[in-house]
């Protein structure tokens, strides 16, 4: 097999980062945790699923995955977030992929919404393709404060299998965890306050719009309804808290 580190950022993760960890222990020989501070077990309980955890003040989403692959024993890096988990047929395709050297630098992958109360996607549920799979000595993380994201090379291949990621643990930490995003976002973006302004009496049902209808919400009942509103007002106060009011 080649040699894998799968690297995880994570923070007060205990009750979710078992299952990452799971899904990818025999198929990574390294799994490599960066925290930042975690006070309710995290640490301990990596460890005794095997991990090594690594200590490093946050930083940023960028600077702290940039960190986790210096920190790696090998090239290859598998990244997961702690509340995301290999889907079986992913797992069985990178068992496959890994097998051999891979003929190619970066792997992209799907990485599909899981709702809180819910083991699998609803129907049709919204995925975001991201570059999890690299020879960091050929792509990197973006040393980016609020932005995590390892941009693609010429040979970049995708793969069919899925990630699946429970982003939320429930809307209330949807609301919590995007304050804490958009006022990091207040810090380093700079946008024109006429655009801004603009934008403000429209954000909120475009972004339903794009929540309810592009990204598939309405195939999860009515908690996808509710979810989509919630998403599209937090889009809305990201408007406002940018403006600084």
């Amino acid at each position: 097999m080649t040699p894998v580190t799968c690297t995880i950022i994570a923070k007060n993760e205990v009750d979710r980062i078992a299952r990452a960890i799971e899904s990818v222990r025999g198929l990574v020989d390294e799994i490599l945790i960066i925290d930042s501070g975690s006070t309710d077990g995290t640490q301990a309980l990596a460890e005794s699923l095997g991990a090594r955890v690594v200590f490093n003040e946050w930083v940023g989403y960028g600077q702290q995955k940039r960190f986790a692959e210096d920190q790696a024993r090998n090239n290859w890096i598998l990244n997961l977030d702690a509340d995301e988990w290999l889907s079986d047929e992913l797992r069985a395709e990178l068992f496959g992929l890994l097998a051999t050297p891979p003929r190619v630098s970066t792997y992209k992958m799907r990485v599909t919404i899981v709702y809180p109360h819910r083991e699998r996607p609803a129907p049709f549920a919204d995925s975001t393709i991201c570059l999890r799979l690299y020879d960091k000595t050929r792509a990197r993380f973006r040393d980016s404060t609020v932005h995590d994201n390892v941009p693609q090379e010429r040979d970049t291949m995708m793969l069919r299998g899925r990630v699946w990621h429970k982003s939320f643990r429930s809307l209330v930490d949807v609301v919590r965890k995007e304050l804490v995003y958009f006022e990091l976002q207040q810090s380093v973006k700079r946008k024109s306050r006429v655009e801004l302004l603009l934008r403000l009496p429209i954000e909120f049902p475009w972004q339903f719009f794009r929540y309810y209808v592009l990204a598939r919400h309405a195939f999860g009942g009515a908690y996808g309804f509710a979810a989509a509103s919630v998403l599209a007002f937090m889009r809305f106060m990201r408007v406002v808290i940018l403006l600084k009011w």
